[in-house]
């Protein structure tokens, strides 16, 4: 009888909503070749030992979970240290696991690398595949990354319904400003103009991390759109700066002792608003929906998913390491929507950030081109639109 490899697979960061899909399809392709095992909350799991089978009745519960969001295995953040690499790698030398794959962001993509390169140093035999996952998009080399979509297609949907609802209370409140995730891109930010077919639809003004925010042109900005329209909705990304590159705001999930996570921009520019302009404002923080809606997933994100998460298992059988897959865009003689599956290696990711690009920020720096709607459109699908326009009064 032939001894099956073994490989071992993990989550981290933050999950999305179709995380599961490139977990679960992952399983399923390498159990052909594979002895799979799962790394519960990833690198701590790993650090710490926590390396599970995965058998047969494991994975029959684990499919129930393909478009369920969060992480079936756990996830979470971890700072890896030397001396957490030098754990990991004898842990995995004990269960002889040489193949080991991670989903995961920038940070991850690093761990992978770090991961792979320490272990060649130790004399062990070490391959490692980095499947990518992150509703910011700011990842580079691929076209866009699993969860982004999704992530979109709530920002969108719900920036279009907050702003109707605007519309119908707006003599009684003046100005949303609604706030996105994103981290230091503006991918999701700008999402939420997919649906904006008209001056007068929301978004009115979107903010985005590739601009600076200047404060006095942030106010007249929106009494302009006030003087136009009679009301705001605003759109700022969480890691909006200002023109000293300094965070508009951050948040201390534990107290001031706690660690600092972005956001809270939204309500810093509401007040703002109510002490400058004398105008009711309200600041809405669309949170951690963003990533986790299961109501908004992309059927086309988690199909790439999917997809994804099946490719790896093929390139470990063919021998492939030491790379991230991508999704590239490729032109379609019918016009439609096609993306092919590629890896990079890890150093082409590590360390850069992916930006959302000029030729996708209309000239005034406070929205999108259509170019960029045109660019997501195929992702978030057709079937979410925007409303008819009518105002009453």
């Amino acid at each position: 009888m032939i001894t099956k490899r073994k490989v071992a697979i993990g989550q981290a960061g933050g999950p999305t909503a179709v995380i599961n899909a490139s977990l679960i399809a992952f399983i399923e392709e390498a159990m052909k070749d594979f002895e799979v095992y799962g790394i519960s909350n990833a690198l701590q799991g790993l650090v710490e030992n926590r390396i599970v089978h995965i058998d047969g009745p494991t994975f029959q519960i684990a499919e129930k979970f393909w478009n369920v969001p969060g992480a079936f295995l756990g996830s979470g953040r971890w700072s890896m240290t030397s001396e957490d690499f030098d754990r990991s790698i004898g842990h995995l030398r004990k269960h002889d696991i040489h193949y080991v794959v991670l989903i995961g962001g920038n940070g991850t993509m690093w761990a992978c690398m770090e991961l792979a390169r320490i272990a060649e140093e130790a004399g062990y035999e070490l391959h490692v595949i980095g499947i990518p996952k992150t509703v910011d998009n700011d990842l580079g080399v691929t076209d866009h990354t699993p969860g982004y979509a999704s992530a979109a297609r709530y920002v969108a949907a719900s920036v279009r319904d907050i702003g109707q609802d605007l519309l119908s209370m707006r003599n009684f409140e003046t100005v949303r400003i609604v706030e996105t995730m994103g981290r230091n891109v503006g991918w999701l930010a700008a999402a939420s103009a997919l649906l904006k077919e008209t001056n007068e639809q929301p978004p009115h003004l979107i903010y985005l991390p590739e601009r600076p925010l200047r404060t006095e042109q942030f106010l007249t900005d929106v009494s302009k759109v006030i003087n136009t329209i009679g009301y705001a909705t605003v759109v700022i990304s969480e890691g909006v700066c200002d023109e000293a590159g300094r965070l508009l705001s951050e948040t201390a999930l534990n107290g001031d002792a706690g660690p600092k996570v972005l956001g809270g921009s939204s309500q810093f520019l509401a007040r703002q608003v109510n002490e400058c302009l004398d105008l009711p404002a309200r600041s809405e923080i669309l949170g951690m929906n963003q990533r986790c809606s299961q109501l908004a997933i992309s059927i086309t994100d988690l199909n790439e998913a999917a997809m994804l998460g099946r490719e790896a298992a093929i390139l470990l059988r063919n021998g492939v390491c030491g790379s991230m897959l991508t999704l590239l865009r490729e032109p379609n003689a019918l016009g439609q929507y096609h993306c092919r599956i590629s890896h990079c290696r890890f150093d082409e990711v590590v360390g850069h950030e992916r930006r959302l690009p000029d030729e996708f920020i209309d000239s005034s720096g406070r929205g999108v081109t259509q170019p960029f709607k045109d660019w997501l459109r195929p992702l978030v699908g057709d079937d979410l639109q925007g409303y008819p326009q009518w105002r009453y009064s």
